[in-house]
């Protein structure tokens, strides 16, 4: 029974992955382009499309979900010597990605969609946004590494229980 809550788990943290992984391609590839093609007007049109929902509403909770699995994950994994370093490398990425978001990107966001030209210049607009756009680069490669990280992980561990259960 173990195993099995154990193979969900890691299951689930990689699914949870992969979502998070395809939601920054969708922010990467359609909508910041959007948003920075043209600071501070585009920032504005953003805030107007982004009233009922954002990125903001959406990735905290993914990004919580993905700390939570990953955890639970690594817990019920470390048994499991082939997949353990897989499963933590790819837990340390996921923290990385966090750490990066929580203290380069909010405050960028705040001082793009919250204070904007009512506080600041638009030559400073403009450097935020393309710091921002930097650092999206970086948690993006973060979250790249760490999906690839799990789902060898996740087959390292399935290898294991294949074995396992042959003999």
């Amino acid at each position: 029974m173990k195993k099995n809550i154990t193979f969900v788990s890691i299951l689930s943290h990689l699914w949870v992955q992969w979502i998070m992984l395809g939601s920054m391609f969708v922010n990467t590839f359609l909508l910041y382009p959007n948003i920075f093609y043209d600071v501070p007007k585009s920032l504005e049109t953003a805030m107007e499309f982004m009233e009922v929902a954002s990125p903001h509403t959406y990735f905290p909770p993914i990004g919580m979900a993905s700390i939570s699995t990953g955890i639970l994950a690594l817990i019920l994994g470390w048994k499991v010597k082939p997949a353990r370093k897989w499963i933590f490398w790819s837990m340390l990425m996921i923290v990385i990605e966090g750490a990066i978001s929580i203290v380069f990107e909010w405050p960028r966001n705040e001082i793009m969609f919250i204070e904007g030209t009512d506080v600041h210049s638009v030559a400073f607009l403009k450097e935020t946004a393309r710091e921002f756009v930097l650092i999206h680069s970086i948690r993006v490669v973060t979250n790249i590494v760490g999906s690839i990280l799990i789902f060898v992980g996740f087959m390292k561990y399935y290898k294991y229980r294949l074995l396992e259960n042959k003999n």
